[in-house]
C-alpha cells in the first residue's frame, strides 16, 4: 500500500464526499464522468470506469490473501495475455511501484495503455489507464481520482482474486448500465 493513495478504509474517517460503490469509494472532480457497468443478469456492478478528456481509468478491485499480494502474479497474467493477443506490454517503475505499459490490439490498431497495481492489507486493485492516460503524467485529473480512493475490504472470507462487491450509489440507483453519475 502506498503512503499517498489509494487508501485503506483504516487510514480514512468516511467517504469525504466520495461516490460510494460498496467496497470502493471514489471522488469525482469537475468534467469527469464515473461510469458502471451493470450485468443486466444478477445486478452486479464489474467494472468502474472513469474518463476525463481523452483519457479513461478502469478500476477493479480483488481479494487477497493475507501473507502476499496479487500484483506480480497480475502482471505476468497480463503480460502473457497481451502478448498472446499480438500486444506489445513492458514492465517500468512508476509512482505506484512496477506498471505495465504497452499497446493493445483494439479497432484500428494498437491502443496504449497502462496497468497499475496497488497492493493493500487483504485487497489489491488494478487500475487500467487508457488513452491520453495510459501516458505517465497525461491525466493528472485521473491519476489524482485513482490516488484518492479507498478500498473497503470487509471481514468476510474471502478467495484471492475474487472482486469486492461493487453496487452502485444510492444517488445512482436508478440510473442505467454505462450512465454517468452526477458529482
Amino acid at each position: 500500500m502506498s503512503e499517498h493513495g489509494p487508501w485503506d478504509e483504516t487510514q480514512v474517517d468516511g467517504p469525504d464526499g466520495r461516490l460510494d460503490f460498496g467496497a470502493l469509494w471514489i471522488r469525482g472532480v469537475n468534467g469527469m464522468q464515473v461510469q458502471a457497468q451493470v450485468d443486466e443478469a444478477s445486478g452486479a456492478v464489474g467494472v468502474i470506469t472513469l474518463n476525463h478528456g481523452q483519457g479513461g481509468l478502469q478500476i477493479q478491485a480483488f481479494a487477497a490473501p493475507r501473507t502476499a499480494g496479487l500484483w506480480d502474479e497480475v502482471r505476468g497474467k497480463l503480460k502473457a495475455s497481451i502478448s498472446g493477443q499480438g500486444g506489445v506490454i513492458e514492465e517500468h517503475s512508476g509512482d505506484h511501484g512496477i506498471e505495465l505499459r504497452g499497446r493493445v490490439p483494439a479497432q484500428g490498431g494498437l491502443q496504449p495503455v497502462r496497468f497499475v497495481g496497488v497492493d493493500g492489507p487483504r485487497w489489491f486493485l488494478r487500475g487500467l489507464f487508457l488513452g491520453s492516460a495510459a501516458e505517465p503524467g497525461g491525466s493528472p485529473a485521473l491519476e489524482d481520482a485513482f490516488r484518492d480512493i479507498v478500498v473497503i475490504r470487509g471481514g468476510d472470507a474471502m478467495p484471492p482474486g475474487d472482486a469486492l462487491a461493487l453496487r452502485l450509489p444510492a444517488q445512482a440507483a436508478e440510473a442505467s448500465d454505462e450512465a454517468p453519475i452526477p458529482e
